[in-house]
């Protein structure tokens, strides 16, 4: 799969399931390109989503949500992910 295949899929995942205002989602992969475990096909993603819905809930709360949503995601194509709730 290729990097802008991906978010295409995360963020309409995620707006699928979670009241979104906006969903930015940058590519990271570089910082990890040099990494041991760095992997061919493994993205690094860096996810803000600005969610009313979200901000309500505590972090690990929301997080969670995020994680269930991206499941397949981050067992097949996702190395590292960061996520940030505004």
């Amino acid at each position: 799969m290729e990097v802008n295949e991906l978010i295409s899929i995360v963020k309409k995942k995620i707006k699928e399931n979670i009241l979104t205002e906006d969903i930015i989602i940058k590519d990271k992969t570089f910082l990890h390109l040099k990494h041991s475990s760095h992997k061919q096909g493994k993205f690094h993603l860096e996810l803000t989503i600005i969610s009313k819905e979200l901000s309500k809930e505590n972090k690990i709360k929301a997080t969670k949500k995020i994680y269930k949503i991206l499941d397949f995601e981050l067992k097949k194509y996702i190395h590292s992910i960061q996520i940030l709730i505004r």
